[in-house]
């Protein structure tokens, strides 16, 4: 009878601190740290400028806008073949350099010099980002 309840307090734990860790951000927040991003990105559809449109970041293939030029880093990396999802952004808005150097397997710089470095404001930002 002891492991049961042992049991089922871990699995209350665990579901308690997943859920903590994996929270939704906050759109509306998103959209005021996204202020910072549309000096150089659009969320408009097929509106880049020095970097690509976000509209429809979340499940986008590596590359695919045909009318931008990705940096090689950039370009290296989507060789590799990834889909931008919650879990690369949370990795490359604090650093879109290491990112790309992990994914290629080589040193290599994004265009990207801003990072986020609140957690909660990349959350928010790509919950943003989710529903544009």
């Amino acid at each position: 009878m002891n492991s049961i309840k042992m049991l089922a307090i871990a699995i209350s734990a665990t579901a308690m601190f997943s859920t903590a860790a994996f929270a939704a951000g906050d759109a509306a927040k998103g959209e005021k740290v996204f202020k910072k991003c549309a000096a150089c990105h659009s969320i408009e559809e097929g509106k880049n400028k020095v970097g690509p449109s976000l509209h429809g970041v979340i499940g986008r293939e590596c590359g695919t806008i045909s009318d931008y030029k990705y940096s090689k880093g950039y370009q290296d990396a989507c060789e590799k073949g990834f889909t931008i999802d919650e879990a690369f952004l949370d990795e490359y808005l604090k650093d879109p350099s290491a990112k790309i150097s992990s994914i290629a397997q080589t040193k290599e710089r994004s265009k990207m010099t801003f990072k986020l470095k609140k957690e909660d404001d990349i959350q928010d930002v790509t919950e943003y980002l989710k529903q544009n």
